[in-house]
């Protein structure tokens, strides 16, 4: 079963705090929800230029992160979980040529794109999650689904 919004307790960031004592799917959903959280609190209000700083010895920004998690949410609930095609704009990505493009792409686009690019995957998978668990209930989770790998393409 799928937490209630009004059941999710707020922690002082406005993050949604896991369950500590609930079913398996609410604490699965509860802990990737609370980390999403974590990285739109991380991201709010910040400039397209803040978005590209790199702190180094890591090449990684909050942009690219933005854009590489939007494609992570499609890649596992759109493909694996319910078997689509990636959307756009991975569809007609070449990753075999540039495993890293989200990360690389993401420095052209604006941070009100990349916040809802990822904003709009995020809603997207819970939308997925939703129905296999009212379709399945709890049976859900006990599916196997194949891992992917960028080179299975």
């Amino acid at each position: 079963m799928v937490p209630r919004v009004d059941d999710v307790r707020v922690d002082e960031p406005e993050r949604p705090e896991p369950p500590r004592d609930g079913a398996e799917a609410a604490t699965l959903l509860g802990f990737l929800d609370y980390q999403r959280a974590t990285l739109q609190r991380k991201c709010r209000g910040l400039s397209d230029e803040q978005l590209r700083v790199t702190l180094p010895p890591s090449p990684v920004t909050l942009g690219g992160l933005l854009k590489h998690l939007a494609c992570v949410e499609d890649s596992w609930f759109t493909e694996v979980v319910v078997c689509l095609p990636l959307p756009e704009p991975w569809a007609s990505v070449d990753f075999d040529a540039d495993p890293d493009w989200a990360w690389h792409s993401a420095a052209a686009d604006s941070g009100d794109t990349l916040r809802t690019l990822w904003a709009e995957r995020v809603d997207r998978s819970r939308g997925i999650v939703a129905t296999q668990l009212s379709e399945g209930g709890d049976v859900t989770l006990s599916q196997t689904h194949p891992v992917l790998y960028w080179g299975d393409r």
